[in-house]
């Protein structure tokens, strides 16, 4: 009998896309439709010329930032990965990191990222899957205190933000719910009997109404083993990303600045296109954008993203076709470049893999 660790360690790096690749490309067909007619709506000779417009500084410096959020995150998973292994060179590891991304950025909910690091560091450095797969739960969980940080500032900035009564309401509740969920993943996280009954608890609820969503034949036994098996997975980095006191404080410290970079990074998209956001309106809505992103529902949240950030930035008087143009130019640097590179990189280790297994010719 086969248990849901083998089934993932048998994987190869592309095996997830040509197992889900009817969804991806049904995915892709419908944000590419969401983001037409939200072009469409706004105009799309406006976006175009709004576009036509940008500022060339501010689009490198885009370029520039969202380089930096990179070279951070690989840092802190190269932290990581010394803690509990040895480490492969820092270029190697910012190598599966980027090749990791282009899993993420084209699968829905990004599924596809984290088992391929684990994958590619079994099969390039000989790291046991479990530790990779560990590690790479690890460098994610330090996302969740800045994210619990930021929403908390959030709801507090609120309070000044000149907005009907209802919609301040139902931005606040998005951010209270953030800050509840994440709140229960922390504590989830340090205790994994506690995990294990809050998403057995849930699964067994939601297994039905998907049952009849789907109308596809699952037994729940193959459900609950496969939840059991992430859920250890996630306990385990997440208590190997505590149990360092000076990891826990760089891991910290690096992903709040990543935060920080990357709300930057959408105030120089904005400025690329002339216009200048209230600062306080910026942090509101691009918590909130993160919390939408995080959705299980298009690759990369194409569509919903530019969706949400035209609605709310209409909030704050700035039209939709400077907000498009703004989250194109976002997109250039933070989904469409980056997803080539990590294409490049993952056909790379693709092509290096196959080539060490590759029997010596005598």
């Amino acid at each position: 009998m086969t248990t849901t660790a083998d089934t993932i360690k048998r994987n190869d790096s592309y095996a997830f896309i040509r197992e889900h690749k009817k969804k991806i490309i049904l995915s892709f067909v419908a944000a590419g439709l969401i983001i037409f007619a939200i072009i469409a709506l706004a105009g799309i000779g406006d976006t175009i010329n709004a576009i036509e417009k940008t500022n060339l500084w501010f689009l490198a410096l885009n370029f520039i930032l969202q380089g930096v959020i990179f070279l951070l995150w690989a840092l802190r998973w190269k932290l990581i990965l010394d803690l509990v292994d040895k480490s492969p060179r820092y270029l190697n590891v910012l190598g599966m990191l980027l090749a990791s991304i282009f899993g993420n950025n084209i699968t829905p909910g990004a599924a596809g990222g984290e088992p391929l690091r684990a994958y590619l560091l079994k099969e390039i450095n000989d790291v046991p899957f479990e530790i990779g797969f560990a590690s790479s739960t690890a460098d994610r969980v330090f996302e969740f205190l800045p994210f619990a940080a930021i929403s908390v500032i959030a709801a507090i900035l609120i309070l000044s933000w000149r907005i009907s009564f209802w919609t301040r309401i139902i931005v606040f509740s998005l951010i209270f719910i953030t800050i509840i969920f994440f709140s229960v993943m922390v504590y989830a996280g340090s205790n994994q009997k506690i995990a294990q009954k809050i998403s057995l608890s849930i699964s067994r609820l939601v297994f039905p109404l998907f049952l009849k969503i789907t109308r596809k034949e699952l037994n729940y036994s193959d459900i609950r083993e496969k939840l059991i098996f992430y859920i250890n997975r996630f306990t385990t980095g997440f208590s190997m990303a505590l149990k360092d006191r000076n990891l826990f404080i760089l891991g910290f410290l690096s992903a709040f600045g990543m935060w920080a970079v990357d709300m930057t990074r959408l105030y120089v998209c904005f400025m690329a296109v002339g216009v200048q956001p209230p600062i306080i309106s910026l942090i509101i809505i691009y918590t909130v954008v993160i919390l939408i992103s995080l959705l299980p529902i298009l690759p990369g949240s194409l569509g919903i993203r530019e969706l949400t950030l035209v609605g709310l930035f209409a909030v704050v008087g700035i039209s939709a076709d400077l907000v498009m143009a703004a989250s194109i130019i976002d997109r250039l640097a933070s989904y469409f470049v980056t997803t080539l590179i990590g294409a490049f990189t993952a056909l790379y280790y693709s092509k290096k893999i196959v080539a060490d297994k590759k029997p010596d010719v005598l």
